[in-house]
């Protein structure tokens, strides 16, 4: 049913948002150094300045953990997703306290709960570095000689900045490496719980609602930064709005989408959709499978595993929603006519022919990345050794070695801009579980087992003629990982103290580390090299022809997405924009007041005092994609409106395209978040706090 309500408006819909971009669409994802005011002038009659626009952009923050967020007062007050900081909901629990489950909220600043390790960056500058890094490479270069000097470049102007500013400093690749911009960070790294909602109504309707509409989903969570032991001052936030989001109106989101796909080509297509989809799809079942099974155990085993369980069902549901996408034949073939026109575009134009071989070296590429990705995925992204405890076994291993060459040669991850970020992860004390890493990590030994051979000479190597479960007991038992002081020693030892450690995972991540690394370089330099220089070519021809009017893929960098309030039709039915506090109440008698339909008992103790008629979500036709989330949803005035939290059905494709036909983005409206701190929770003070 659902590929019916995905792709029947598929083919019209991807030739509408092909490369060059109609004025009549709300899409993109825009970057705030080359926004849309063209667009937003002749469409909406609207003028963005820079104060508009820096006041925006420096009110918005992004979490480390995934997701975004925005300051909501002078006072560092910090509002996003109940679901965007679930893992510090979790991290903070304990079987006696449920905060993830039973909602918080703290009276004073005194009851505030630190988070022990989340870093919030406020973007404060935006700087172009694209001449500098591809001057970096010269003509005849290798691949390997290309990526090894365009890292070095990347390397030197981020140490450089971080020297220079003391801000974090990250180059980040743009059009897939035909533009590169040097964003610089504040960090925020004392960051305190102050409010939470119960899970009941932040995910009320849970996984079956999960991207359908209408919701009734008061998914929101509050922190505060402090700086010097105090509540921050903070220059730049937004003014919550007294009505909040109306019908109709125009309404920017401020926030940091994940990753989309929109300017890959026909080849690359071809292979998410036969490889790299159903891969994931599978490895996402089967963690599923795995919770459920966990979680069966008991309920703590249940609340340690929540916060997972509820990401891999979600992450599953998207990519089936792309799988479905993908396999839906008029998008491809839509796909296939507008990179046509485009390569013959190029081939006609003398100044741009010799762009036109890029899709080739893009296609070869494609057969590169089909030979190495599961096994890239499994050794250099870890699913082959999925625990916390082996995380930090390779960051420590990884680190020692990094550390003695020179930063700029270094891995990104390690280099001295990056290092405060990696370290306040590092040598965080959340707690980690015994039990729940065994089974984690027996599982996916054996599922490197499965895909490997138990004849391959890592697999013999790592299991050391143990099964997988007796050889994760022994490892998770066997290490003194957990305890934080315990990382620091090894850390401050360097390569001295990782090579005379016996922690066993210590070990297994120096057996692992060299097959990891020649996996991550040759994909490096044989797909993500050959893709970087091909996709700037065509970027370049995108350019000559279309202008510089266009957004680049989101790569979970700052962006400024517009649009309207409004609803949309399915099965010949009008859907409206907006929900009620009253409609949750019947959505709830609805399915009988079973899980996941049941409010919590708050609700039902307080409804007497609720105006019924508030708003409770409402969508919109702002381009969105996961890392949204906590984004704020703000009026032509700058003031919040709304919160994001999800986009419907229909919006699961937009990793490869956009249509505002039936695409929406869902949002928590201001009034019912205001309405319910006020009465239900007796939350008084924080809302006076927010409305200064």
């Amino acid at each position: 049913m659902k590929l019916n309500r995905v792709g029947h408006f598929l083919l019209i819909s991807f030739i509408l948002c092909s490369f060059s971009l109609s004025i009549y669409s709300d899409e993109g994802m825009w970057v705030y150094n080359n926004l849309p005011k063209k667009i937003l002038k002749e469409k909406y009659q609207f003028d963005v300045t820079d104060a508009w626009s820096d006041h925006l952009m420096k009110s918005s923050v992004r979490f480390n953990s995934g997701g975004s967020g925005s300051f909501i007062s002078s006072t560092g007050l910090v509002l996003t997703n109940h679901h965007v900081g679930s893992g510090m909901l979790q991290k903070i629990s304990t079987p006696e306290h449920d905060y993830y489950k039973d909602g918080f909220y703290a009276r004073t600043q005194a009851d505030e709960r630190p988070a022990m390790d989340l870093e919030l960056n406020q973007l404060v500058s935006i700087e172009d570095v694209t001449e500098r890094v591809n001057t970096a490479v010269k003509p005849g270069m290798t691949a390997e000689q290309a990526n090894t000097a365009r890292k070095k470049a990347m390397g030197q102007i981020e140490t450089e900045s971080f020297e220079k500013t003391g801000l974090r400093s990250d180059v980040i690749t743009l059009y897939n490496g035909g533009q590169y911009q040097l964003y610089r960070f504040k960090r925020y790294t004392d960051v305190r719980l102050v409010f939470a909602p119960e899970f009941g109504i932040a995910f009320f309707g849970g996984d079956p609602d999960n991207f359908e509409y209408p919701r009734y989903d008061l998914d929101m969570c509050i922190f505060r930064v402090y700086e010097d032991g105090k509540p921050a001052k903070i220059e730049h936030y937004l003014k919550w709005s007294e009505k909040g989001a109306i019908d109709g109106e125009l309404i920017f989101v401020s926030g940091h989408p994940g990753s989309t796909s929109r300017m890959l080509t026909v080849a690359a297509f071809e292979f998410l959709r036969d490889l790299r989809i159903p891969y994931h799809l599978s490895y996402l079942l089967r963690q599923e499978v795995l919770l459920q099974q966990y979680s069966s155990l008991g309920e703590e085993q249940a609340r340690r595993a929540k916060n997972l369980l509820f990401s891999i069902q979600n992450s599953r549901k998207v990519y089936d929603g792309r799988m479905k996408g993908l396999q839906e034949p008029s998008l491809m073939q839509a796909k296939q006519k507008t990179e046509y026109q485009l390569r013959a575009m190029v081939e006609k134009d003398p100044n741009l022919k010799e762009l036109a071989g890029a899709w080739q070296k893009i296609a070869e590429a494609q057969v590169t990345a089909r030979k190495n990705y599961i096994k890239r995925t499994l050794l250099e992204a870890g699913q082959g050794f999925n625990s916390v405890l082996f995380s930090i076994a390779r960051t420590l291993v990884r680190m020692a070695d990094e550390d003695l060459k020179p930063n700029d040669e270094r891995l990104p991850e390690y280099r001295a801009p990056a290092r405060p970020s990696l370290e306040l992860q590092l040598y965080s004390d959340a707690p980690i579980y015994e039990d729940f890493e065994e089974v984690k990590l027996s599982d996916s030994l054996s599922r490197l087992v499965s895909i490997f051979g138990e004849n391959h000479s890592l697999v013999r190597a790592v299991l050391q003629g143990q099964s997988p479960q007796a050889r994760a007991a022994a490892l998770i038992k066997g290490s003194t990982l957990k305890n934080p002081d315990v990382r620091r020693l090894l850390a401050s030892g360097g390569k001295k103290a990782i090579d005379s450690s016996y922690d066993p995972l210590i070990m297994l991540a120096k057996l692992v580390d060299p097959a990891a690394r020649k996996i991550r370089k040759t994909y490096e330099e044989k797909v993500t090299e050959v893709e970087r220089q091909s996709y700037a070519q065509i970027a370049k021809a995108l350019f000559a022809i279309h202008g510089t009017n266009q957004y680049p893929d989101a790569t979970f960098t700052l962006r400024l997405s517009f649009g309207q309030v409004k609803g949309y039709t399915e099965d010949g039915k009008h859907v409206p924009s907006m929900t009620t506090i009253g409609g949750a109440f019947e959505h709830e008698l609805k399915h009988s007041a079973k899980e996941p339909w049941k409010l919590p008992e708050s609700w039902h103790l307080k409804k007497k005092d609720l105006d019924l008629s508030t708003p409770f979500d409402f969508v919109s036709t702002a381009d969105i994609i996961g890392g949204n989330s906590g984004s704020p949803v703000v009026n032509r005035d700058g003031e919040l409106v709304g919160l994001i939290f999800d986009g419907n059905i229909q919006s699961l494709i937009s990793d490869y395209f956009y249509t505002d036909e039936q695409n929406r983005a869902i949002s928590v409206h201001s009034s019912t978040m205001r309405e319910a701190m006020q009465k239900i929770y007796g939350a008084e003070a924080l809302v006076t706090e927010i409305g200064k």
